[in-house]
């Protein structure tokens, strides 16, 4: 018999995640301004806080300083924000998640997050802005989708052998950068976020576009996926058990 695949399908800890970005904006919306004013200040990254006294003169007071490293991840500046970095997320949430159980797929787009909130500080000190959505994380997991979507590239097919793209081999950090395709892409996406700072030379908006955040997380992911993915690992249980049998 042959088996029929289901037209929506998304990994349970991918829904559960973009659920409570939308419902955080659910929340928000019907709120009364002032109200979601404070919670919004309350979930978000604000660098300031990280000053010594300031944090429990902020919405969401000394706790927030921890916490607001993940809540801000949940909060989105208007609807299109929400939209555009939803979309993304299951593009590249999807197939990580494929080969990363669900708990490793949340610490994994917590720390990408947290990453991306540390590198804006790192490049703006503790300013007094809000830092918000999911952007860092969701950088993280492009990052690592380079990490296995190259593997699959070769001639131009990106399936071989019928296997699906979440399956197929991660490649190393040394496999990574030497390869000129991974390079070329992560040159251009840095080039893109740099071009994000400068406003593109005046022809367009930046400033309120978290572009540290972006760099920070992808890198994140970039670097760290190999630590997460369950792919890599049965890999190498198999190639051992291959070896063990011989």
């Amino acid at each position: 018999m042959r088996r029929h695949e289901p037209i929506f399908n998304v990994p349970g800890i991918v829904l559960v995640l973009l659920g409570a970005c939308c419902l955080v904006h659910v929340v928000r919306w019907l709120l009364p301004a002032d109200e979601d004013a404070w919670l919004t200040a309350a979930l978000a990254f604000i660098p300031m806080r990280l000053v010594s006294g300031v944090a429990v003169q902020l919405p969401g007071g000394e706790p927030a300083t921890i916490t607001s490293f993940f809540t801000h991840l949940f909060v989105h500046g208007d609807t299109m924000h929400l939209l555009v970095n939803m979309a993304w997320f299951l593009a590249f949430g999807s197939p990580v998640a494929r080969r990363t159980d669900a708990l490793r797929f949340l610490v994994f787009f917590a720390i990408c997050g947290i990453a991306g909130a540390l590198f804006y500080v790192l490049v703006n000190g503790r300013v007094l802005t809000l830092v918000v959505g999911a952007s860092g994380a969701i950088s993280g997991l492009m990052g690592a989708a380079m990490r296995f979507f190259f593997a699959r590239l070769g001639s131009g097919q990106i399936l071989v052998e019928g296997k699906p793209l979440h399956a197929a081999p991660l490649l190393s950090l040394a496999e990574t950068v030497r390869d000129k395709r991974i390079l070329l892409a992560v040159g251009g996406w840095t080039i893109l976020n740099v071009l994000l700072a400068w406003g593109a030379a005046g022809l367009t908006d930046a400033a309120g576009i978290a572009w540290e955040a972006h760099v920070g997380g992808f890198y994140a992911g970039l670097l760290s996926y190999g630590l997460f993915d369950r792919q890599a690992h049965l890999d190498k249980w198999q190639d051992g058990n291959a070896a063990g049998a011989g």
